[in-house]
């Protein structure tokens, strides 16, 4: 963001493990007492803390290699040359120990552990859940039925605490769980706390869950979408879509007992959706038809979306799950949003997108944003979701620059494409009771900027909010953000409210920001280096966060996780997965303490440092086998095989953000996308 300094390429391999390295651009001012370099950055972490080496750094590297390189970014040397320069056979004299050629390319040899390595004798799900009928599938099943004899294959539990039976009460996953001797009687019954299982049956703590009945008539395709297609119709009769009149849906298309929102009385829902009502929908109606059940809300009469001055947590694929989105929300975050979700998938009802859906209680002021191309299936796609989830607003992702995205025309695409991009709106605009919003780029080329001419459109559209990252889909995070231009896009947009959004990790930059004239401000990568920064905001000051509280929030986010993915195999799995993935975001901050100058800027990456203890140091490195150890310190223990797990997965983390210190490449954003649920 322009906080005082120019826009200013960072395409230099500034990488810092010397004292003259902190001088460079690019690079966090660390004070030089706590410099050091590489050598003595590893040797630290590998006597675990027991000998600090010399402080003292070297100005540069003798042999003329940027220590500050990661391995997978050196210089191939020649064949048959050493590192001095010489040819192997005149090193050969010299006697110095072999070492092994690092390998290259795929690495086909490693071990990989698929996600029921442990379970390959797993037990009925009827058996988990103490079902009192049988299981439906009797002597078919190709689960187990003999709980004594999954139990002899079972893995030994990973810790004597089970976060689900001291929260809830009660452990859903029964013999299963990984911390099983928590909560298992001498005959391995599941017990249950009664006072706290009572507590627990009150309204659940978290929604937007896929009803069963609805996947299969997703699936099934026979979920009908009247309202949808009316729009629809307009749209190709060349007419604009205005207000469902009562006398256009046709009779019938209430189904009885059909799931309402509180906010929307008009939702119909077409018979297609059955009766059953999803257990996470508000109470089912009865009794004759009302005006209220027909007649459409005005666009007057819509839930109004008011959160000017309010820190809004950007929806951020992979990294912005529930269990960070709860952590965010103890720190002051007033907003939040869930993950970019694919609108075709949510049609077919896939599991896997429609978690990206879920909502805890916390989370106050919540909404989903929604990715697609195409007018029809973004249309249909806001019409579920208005009679299915809670939400507070629905967002469309219009600044999604990868690729796989983009050649689909979703994403940013959808900047040039505006006959699509109105269709899309309008039309999702009608058939929602919620306000709509959307999340734009500058644009899609460097030096061509389209936001200042959309924004107006957008707000004739209906638009209730539009956030602006100011860079473009070409730019990436190779400059800084561009906020004199969000700054003309205020103008532009008024008095429809404007959010802006990059850069900002320090209550300066928000405060700079706000100085623009937008509405609020949205916090993506500097939430991910550190989630405190919403409190350091609200505060206005800088905090010195040590080691050990740092390791109590990811205590914390493992336990949101086993409670969200389960502490079952695969719960444990996902949850220490997206932890390795997190870690690698936070291993770049640079605690206060340590800067010569305040704040640190989201461009400056950390040279080699040691901290004021062991763990603040282990915290500062960028190597997954350090991830690892981090993860070791939580409630799980060393399992050999959640080990080697654990190396698979960071490693495959590590390569995705394996760029130069000091630089901010495109692989940093393509890592939001290396993983899905």
């Amino acid at each position: 963001m322009a906080e005082g300094t120019a826009e200013a390429p960072l395409e230099n391999g500034g990488g810092g493990d010397s004292g003259a390295g902190a001088l460079e651009r690019g690079v966090a001012p660390i004070k030089p007492q706590y410099l050091t370099t590489k050598e003595q950055f590893h040797q630290f972490l590998e006597a675990k803390g027991q000998e600090k080496p010399c402080r003292e750094t070297e100005v540069g590297d003798s042999a003329g290699n940027n220590l500050a390189e990661p391995e997978a970014k050196r210089i191939r040397l020649e064949d048959g040359q050493t590192e001095d320069g010489q040819t192997e056979e005149a090193a050969e004299p010299r006697e110095q120990p072999q070492t092994q050629k690092r390998a290259r390319g795929q690495n086909k040899g490693r071990p990989h552990v698929k996600p029921t390595h442990y379970d390959k004798n797993r037990l009925c799900p009827s058996l988990i859940q103490e079902s009192a009928a049988k299981c439906f599938f009797g002597d078919r099943c190709r689960f187990l039925h003999d709980v004594g004899r999954y139990l002899e294959t079972k893995p030994a539990d990973l810790g004597p605490r089970c976060v689900l039976f001291e929260t809830f009460g009660r452990c859903p996953y029964g013999v299963t769980c990984r911390f099983a001797g928590a909560h298992l009687g001498p005959e391995g019954q599941n017990l249950v706390q009664e006072e706290l299982a009572a507590r627990g049956a009150q309204p659940p703590s978290v929604r937007n869950g896929l009803d069963k009945v609805l996947q299969q008539q997703l699936r099934k395709r026979e979920v009908r979408f009247e309202r949808a297609e009316l729009a629809l119709r307009r749209f190709s009769q060349g007419q604009p879509p205005g207000p469902t009149p009562a006398a256009a849906v046709p009779e019938g298309t209430v189904a009885k007992g059909a799931p309402r929102q509180d906010n929307c009385g008009a939702q119909q829902v077409p018979t297609g959706l059955g009766t059953s009502t999803p257990p996470n929908s508000p109470v089912r109606t009865c009794g004759p038809l009302t005006d209220e059940d027909v007649v459409r809300l005005r666009p007057c009469e819509k839930k109004r979306l008011d959160i000017r001055g309010k820190l809004y947590l950007a929806p951020l694929t992979t990294c912005g799950n529930l269990p960070f989105r709860r952590i965010c929300k103890r720190f002051g975050a007033d907003v939040t949003c869930g993950e970019m979700a694919v609108c075709t998938n949510l049609l077919q009802g896939q599991m896997s997108e429609w978690a990206l859906l879920k909502r805890h209680q916390c989370e106050d002021i919540f909404g989903v944003q929604l990715e697609g191309a195409f007018p029809d299936t973004m249309t249909k796609c806001a019409e579920l979701l208005s009679r299915t989830v809670e939400v507070d607003f629905v967002d469309i992702n219009v600044g999604c620059p990868i690729d796989l995205v983009y050649k689909k025309g979703g994403g940013c695409a959808l900047m040039n494409r505006s006959t699509k991009f109105q269709q899309i709106v309008r039309g999702m605009n009608q058939v929602l009771d919620v306000p709509l919003t959307v999340k734009i780029r500058t644009g899609v080329q460097e030096r061509v900027n389209l936001a200042h001419r959309l924004l107006p459109e957008l707000r004739d559209w209906g638009v209730a909010l539009v956030t602006l990252h100011g860079r473009s889909r070409e730019q990436r995070y190779t400059k800084l953000a561009d906020w004199q231009y969000i700054e003309e896009c205020v103008k532009a947009a008024s008095p429809m409210p404007l959010f802006g959004n990059g850069d900002i990790l320090s209550f300066e930059d928000a405060n700079h920001a706000m100085q623009t004239g937008v509405a609020g401000i949205m916090i993506a990568r500097g939430a991910l280096l550190k989630p405190w920064l919403f409190t350091e905001i609200k505060e206005q000051r800088h905090w010195d966060i040590s080691s050990s509280e740092r390791l109590d929030i990811l205590r914390d986010f493992t336990s949101y996780g086993l409670e969200h993915w389960g502490s079952d195999t695969q719960g444990v799995e996902k949850t220490r997965r997206f932890l390795l993935e997190w870690l690698s975001f936070l291993c770049r901050y640079v605690p206060v303490g340590l800067l010569e100058r305040l704040p640190q800027r989201i461009n400056e990456r950390p040279p080699y440092y040691l901290g004021r203890d062991y763990l603040e140091t282990l915290m500062a490195s960028q190597k997954a086998a350090d991830w690892i150890r981090i993860s070791e310190m939580l409630p799980w223990t060393s399992a050999p095989q959640l080990r080697l797990l654990a190396e698979a997965q960071g490693q495959r983390i590590q390569v995705a953000s394996g760029f130069p210190r000091g630089t901010v490449g495109r692989g940093e954003y393509n890592k939001f996308y290396s993983f899905k649920i």
